[in-house]
């Protein structure tokens, strides 16, 4: 069987229409069909999921299977269940909050431009370390489990060389950089609430890797920072 059959072509094209959803919903709640800063943050967000889809479809259709996998699986740890039901709300409110906040009711100001540049360098950088881990780890599984089928080992190679979760890391730029570009504060408050899920997640997660995934306690000596180098 060819390996891209684990992920056909037609899960491709709903995954594509899946994404395009959020930059609808983004501009029905705002309101405003001309709003510069939507836009961009709308090219980057759909421009870096569709190039990362893309690249995973013809270079590891299998992680890209487990990517669009159910959020609750058998293999799957329980706390996780609760915390990715709580990031996936967390994450459908600072999407519909930010244009509510930011351009229909106008509750905090546009920020300076200085600070709207800052955002979206933020974005793209965290969307370019997303992709980064994605390429470099084949086992980045959406949820936290063992994945003792596909061999799993520890990475230690590209960012992973330098923070042991470098797909929260660009997580975190996306939930925070998003908001300082849209002029969003109920936004930040949100982006700071879905980084704290975060960082609790991976505390569970490394417990697990710990224990279960031979060689990861050698690899946290080696690399000490879990999200951002030297400090944390």
């Amino acid at each position: 069987m060819n390996q891209r059959d684990a992920f056909p072509v037609s899960r491709l094209i709903s995954s594509f229409i899946y994404l395009a959803f959020f930059p609808l919903i983004l501009f029905v709640l705002a309101g405003d069909w001309r709003w510069l800063e939507g836009w961009i943050f709308s090219a980057i967000f759909c421009g870096g999921s569709f190039a990362t889809l893309l690249y995973l479809y013809f270079t590891d259709p299998a992680l890209l299977n487990e990517r669009y996998g159910s959020p609750v699986q058998k293999e799957q740890k329980p706390w996780d269940k609760v915390l990715l039901l709580l990031f996936f709300v967390e994450f459908l409110v600072w999407i519909a909050i930010m244009p509510l906040d930011a351009k229909r009711y106008g509750c905090t100001q546009t920020y300076p431009f200085g600070i709207r540049v800052a955002g979206t360098v933020l974005l793209v950088v965290g969307f370019y370390i997303l992709f980064a881990a994605l390429r470099e780890n084949t086992f980045a599984a959406p949820v936290v489990k063992m994945q003792k089928e596909r061999g799993q080992h520890v990475i230690s190679t590209g960012p992973y060389a330098l923070v042991r979760h470098p797909l929260y890391a660009g997580a975190l730029l996306l939930f925070i950089g998003g908001p300082m570009l849209l002029s969003s504060g109920a936004g930040l408050v949100l982006g700071f609430v879905l980084s704290l899920t975060i960082v609790i997640r991976s505390f569970g997660e490394e417990a697990m890797l710990r224990e279960e995934l031979p060689g990861y306690r050698e690899y946290m000596e080696r690399v000490r920072s879990r999200m951002i180098p030297f400090v944390f």
